[in-house]
């Protein structure tokens, strides 16, 4: 189920909100529960029983560690397990088939032996994952197992971000769970940032779509045709992922939940590596405390053992992304291009230079984010090289043709809004407006309020002639 789809904005969320306030306090979580399960399995009920088996598996090995306190070897022994199987999970499900179709592909012989397996892809399953696997981690770093299973199974499935996050870690909501509390303020707010969300998805998100699509579509693009098609994919992504983010913030706070931002206007990073402070922050985070702080992180004397922690953590981002070698090489330059930046000091460096050099690496930046998109959209590697060689003017195409001057005519007003609306300009002039005066500033804020609405009744009408798609993030 969609958040942007008449099944969910006309009947699943206005029923669950409903029942959620007229129940008793106690009834609450297992209302959720409930909820999040059916909402899980709307689309695909068999993969709901692999949601059941995580949370009652996690349940049971986050008891057994908590527990076993004093037994050192045994509890690492149940965490080791407990990973095991949870990765194991995700192995089968997302990357079964891209191995067993590698390996048919590297060594012949392996036709014989078995099959290329076509397993169905449980959406959110490496969003629902990661959040039981830090759970499980951090029980076994100190904090209480929770004993109610029910509380458990919401914090793994709570529909808001269970299909893609933000990644919530359980000591974020841990007392949430049990002792939140909605009011009408929290509520509104709710309100307004699930209707920006909404916005961002059906208004830009899909409407960059259609650009994106006709570029990575085409068999030859022009040099101008290539660079707007990776300029609107760059904005698609932003507007989808973030618009999904944004409403799943914006359903927590209706339901009492404060979940932690998920980004922060990325494109406007200076270095790559600010970039992913900004892009994705619940994952990059996640990556930080699980991966690279336990394999030492940048605090040892070795440079080739920071080095080798950077490209760990940044392979397996990519690996996360997919089962698809243009997503692990994605993660891989990732990997280099911020090992580099910090081996050279580059952050440190452009802070403290003058305006036109943090422009120009800012620009740098941007750049090597879009050929990023490149290489994460396309479907292969050839793909994708050949994609960047037209970018760069290496390919055979023009420079311009009338297929980007159409759609330069077409889309021009959404670019222009879409790149203004990737940019903090609307944030910093209503802190601007209130800061010289409170009345201005009120004033901002409830036009800012009725836009939101009367945009989301043109997305509305959009849903009602069928003109949305689903989110690219429910792929990973």
């Amino acid at each position: 189920m969609l958040f942007t789809s008449i099944e969910f904005l006309l009947f699943f969320f206005p029923i669950v909100l409903t029942i959620y306030f007229i129940i008793p306090s106690k009834a609450k979580n297992f209302w959720l529960l409930v909820s999040s399960l059916f909402f899980y399995a709307w689309g695909e009920p068999d993969f709901v029983l692999i949601m059941v088996f995580s949370i009652c598996f996690n349940y049971i090995m986050a008891l057994a560690i908590d527990k076993l306190f004093s037994g050192k070897n045994f509890r690492k022994g149940v965490l080791f397990l407990s990973i095991f199987v949870n990765l194991g999970i995700l192995m089968i499900f997302k990357y079964l088939n891209f191995i067993t179709a590698s390996l048919h592909s590297w060594i012949p012989i392996t036709k014989e032996l078995f099959c290329v397996t076509t397993i169905n892809l449980p959406i959110g399953i490496s969003f629902f994952t990661f959040q039981a696997l830090s759970y499980i981690i951090d029980v076994y770093r100190g904090i209480p197992a929770q004993k109610n299973l029910i509380n458990l199974g919401l914090y793994i499935s709570l529909f808001p971000q269970l299909i893609a996050g933000p990644i919530v870690r359980y000591t974020t909501v841990m007392n949430q769970i049990t002792s939140r509390k909605a009011s009408i303020d929290l509520f509104s707010k709710g309100v307004i940032r699930f209707l920006e969300g909404f916005n961002k998805k059906v208004l830009l998100a899909n409407t960059f779509a259609l650009v994106a699509d006709a570029a990575f579509g085409a068999e030859m693009n022009s040099v101008g045709m290539a660079w707007l098609g990776a300029l609107c994919y760059t904005l698609q992504i932003f507007f989808d992922f973030s618009g999904y983010s944004d409403m799943a913030i914006g359903l927590g706070y209706m339901f009492g939940f404060r979940f932690l931002e998920n980004f922060d206007y990325p494109y406007i990073s200076k270095t790559v590596t600010e970039f992913w402070r900004r892009w994705h922050i619940s994952l990059g985070t996640w990556f930080r405390d699980y991966v690279y702080f336990p394999l030492g992180g940048s605090k040892i004397d070795s440079k080739k053992r920071m080095i080798l922690n950077l490209f760990t953590v940044w392979t397996l981002t990519g690996i996360w992304h997919g089962a698809n070698w243009t997503f692990i090489l994605w993660g891989m330059l990732y990997g280099v291009i911020i090992t580099v930046e910090k081996l050279a000091s580059i952050p440190q460096r452009t802070t403290n230079r003058n305006i036109l050099t943090q422009f120009l690496y800012g620009l740098f930046t941007f750049v090597v984010v879009m050929s990023g998109w490149v290489l994460f959209r396309s479907e292969t590697l050839a793909k994708a090289g050949l994609y960047l060689r037209t970018m760069f003017g290496a390919g055979s195409g023009v420079l311009i043709d009338g297929v980007f001057i159409f759609h330069i005519r077409e889309y021009c007003l959404f670019l222009i809004v879409g790149i203004i609306s990737s940019v903090p300009v609307f944030k910093l002039g209503k802190a601007k407006l209130r800061s010289l005066n409170n009345r201005l500033g009120d004033v901002a804020d409830n036009v800012y309020v009725f836009a939101q609405l009367g945009l989301f009744i043109i997305s509305f009408s959009f849903l009602v002639m069928k003109a949305h798609n689903p989110f690219i993030y429910f792929n990973f």
